[in-house]
């Protein structure tokens, strides 16, 4: 088990992060079209379940084989995986919100601490370096960004506004940021290798999640600038779904859970439209959206659990 150990890789808590994203997909279609419920909580269980079992297992890692941690730690793709971990924490302390408010406020504050933790330590990997090229720069940068964007939904839910805009504002700054940079990287320079194109789809989820988060700090009120965000995020979704071929002839690795959780956030941010405009137009594209979430979520689990069973997962990467 310990010479696998030390290939288990740091981004299958991107798993977590998609059964997190429909779980609040499913909840928001409980509240919106009378789902039921059951759906949204069996799917919070799945979620805390995984998150435990690979929070334990990386643990473990950390003291038997922190050599291969460091060496993810440093690699300059990888290291942009590591705050899918308080991501996670994140994601289920906003879940637990209602249900089991003092649990879920501790784990959203663990998740905000470590949040900004790795946000300030990866930011200053990306300053202070003397071997990264342009070429690493991949859309699995915008993850350190994104968690950021995350922390408003549980500041909101637990009375902490003011910390939420806080986060909020860093995340929405260095989307901006890495955006520029990351555009730049894909239209100048060679693609991506076909285990990261995948995480092409990690660029809807800033402008949705920021959409989702704006929301949640105005108020609830939808006004230009959440406009803006919304429609960036759809617009990004669109244009990837047209690339459908591309995505579909990729061999399967880890990297295909880039796709889930930002489709699960156009899902929610569809939801929340539908919800704040009345407009039935949201409500069928939320729907679409959470069909596809599922049927994806389905295929993904599968074929996951498929390579597990024939230990195609923590092996040796291939050169």
């Amino acid at each position: 088990m310990l010479s696998r150990l030390q290939y288990f890789p740091i981004g299958l808590f991107g798993a977590v992060m998609g059964w997190a994203g429909v779980a609040l997909s499913y909840y928001a279609a409980y509240e919106l079209m009378m789902l039921p419920v059951l759906v949204a909580q069996i799917m919070l269980g799945i979620t805390a379940l995984l998150f435990m079992l690979l929070l334990t297992t990386y643990t473990i890692k950390i003291f038997k084989e922190f050599n291969a941690v460091k060496h993810e730690f440093n690699h300059p793709i990888s290291l942009n995986f590591f705050p899918t971990i308080s991501i996670s924490f994140l994601l289920i302390g906003l879940l637990l919100s209602e249900s089991h408010p003092v649990l879920g406020e501790v784990l959203w504050f663990i998740g905000a601490i470590m949040q900004l933790i790795f946000t300030l330590v990866i930011i200053n990997r990306w300053i202070h370096h003397d071997t990264w090229e342009i070429v690493h720069a991949t859309p699995a940068w915008f993850i350190p960004v994104v968690g950021n964007i995350v922390v408003p939904l549980g500041a909101v839910a637990y009375g902490y506004n003011e910390l939420g805009w806080f986060f909020f504002s860093i995340g929405i700054t260095f989307w901006l940021i890495l955006k520029a940079i990351v555009m730049y990287r894909l239209i100048f320079h060679p693609f991506l290798q076909p285990m990261l194109i995948p995480t092409l789809f990690i660029l809807i989820a800033p402008p949705a999640m920021g959409f989702l988060a704006y929301v949640a700090l105005n108020n609830y009120q939808i006004d230009n600038f959440a406009h803006i965000l919304y429609y960036a995020g759809l617009f990004i979704t669109l244009m990837l779904f047209v690339q459908g071929k591309r995505f579909i002839n990729i061999p399967f690795a880890i990297s295909w859970w880039a796709y889930t959780f930002p489709i699960a956030a156009i899902t929610n941010a569809s939801f929340m439209m539908y919800e704040l405009t009345a407009n039935k137009s949201f409500g069928y594209i939320a729907s679409f959206f959470i069909a596809l979430l599922t049927a994806l979520m389905v295929h993904l689990t599968l074929r996951t659990l498929i390579a597990v069973f024939n230990k195609e997962i923590c092996v040796p990467p291939k050169h």
